[in-house]
């Protein structure tokens, strides 16, 4: 019997936050504000550089902290050397299967790196361009 009314109480509650989901979004389509949101697939009316520039600090932490990562040594997670280690080991324990695994994932992490720098270098070009027109802000 508690099972019962345990699974109704359920029930119930999944109902009402299904009708109040659906309350909320038909709200939104009223008419009452006179601003609509964008068409999904609305063209882009300008190239973003204001908030790209507003993102440049934060973008270019992030790919330092990458390359660090990825030019760690054995002991560090996620570096080309402790990938490489594993393969090594797998090699010799005759794990062919995880060998080959490992090795195609070396393989692209290794390539990861050129791209990497060069998007940190094009970053540089960015935050240059950005400086030199106040944030983006200028037409």
């Amino acid at each position: 019997m508690r099972t019962a009314k345990k699974t109704a109480a359920l029930a119930l509650t999944a109902v009402a936050a299904l009708l109040a989901t659906t309350g909320a979004a038909s709200a939104d389509t009223g008419t009452g504000t006179g601003t609509s949101p964008p068409a999904p697939n609305a063209t882009p009316t300008g190239d973003g550089a204001q908030a790209l520039c507003k993102r440049v600090p934060k973008i270019d932490e992030r790919l330092e902290r990458i390359l660090s990562r990825l030019d760690g040594d054995v002991t560090e997670r996620g570096s080309i050397a402790r990938l490489q280690k594993r393969a090594e080991n797998a090699k010799k324990a005759g794990h062919t299967e995880i060998e080959t695994y490992l090795n195609d994932k070396l393989t692209f992490r290794r390539t990861l790196v050129p791209t990497l720098e060069k998007r940190q270098k094009d970053l540089a070009a960015v935050k240059t361009w950005c400086e030199a027109n106040t944030g983006g802000s200028e037409k």
